[in-house]
């Protein structure tokens, strides 16, 4: 399936048939048929979206892509997506611009973003936080973990801990 010209990927858990997703054995929360979760990856490496799409579509979640800052913004607001994984160092509009401008937008305001990057000071931690951030990825990651990563981060927030997970991300750099 393409959308506004990009190609959206789709997995379908269980035995190939396209049937309702199978239970993962580990207790965690599954969408309903027919509503799996949408993540925009927006990072200027194709490497690092490649890894992302992989493991996402893995998990049964489907994968929008942004190659730069603009696209994603234009992809975010267009397709509201569940989570945006936001690199911060791209060339042009930056992820920190990305992120104020959603926020900023009533539309996209309430859209999780985790930051997925290789600035790892608590400075570039505790701005992710000030803008509205719900996690913190430093690179290099564990690719294999962030479909987890990221149904946990969503599951979360539906619980209502939005704030104890943007509090999360400068009480993890400080352990």
């Amino acid at each position: 399936m393409s959308v506004g010209g990009r190609r959206l990927w789709r997995c379908h858990a269980g035995d190939g048939t396209g049937s309702s997703p199978r239970s993962s054995g580990k207790g965690h929360a599954r969408p309903a048929a027919g509503t799996a979760r949408r993540v925009l990856v927006v990072d200027d490496e194709r490497s690092i979206r490649l890894l992302c799409r992989v493991n996402l579509v893995a998990s049964g979640i489907d994968v929008l892509e942004a190659s730069d800052g603009s696209e994603g913004l234009e992809l975010a607001r267009q397709e509201r997506p569940d989570l945006v994984l936001l690199d911060v160092m791209m060339p042009g509009v930056d992820g920190w611009t990305v992120a104020r401008e959603l926020a900023a937008d009533e539309a996209t305001r309430e859209i999780p973003i985790v930051f997925l990057t290789a600035r790892a000071d608590p400075a570039d931690r505790r701005l992710g936080e000030q803008l509205g951030g719900v996690g913190y990825v430093v690179k290099p990651f564990d690719p294999v973990s962030i479909g987890e990563l990221v149904e946990n981060v969503l599951v979360r927030i539906e619980r209502g801990e939005r704030d104890h997970l943007r509090r999360g991300i400068t009480s993890d750099s400080e352990r």
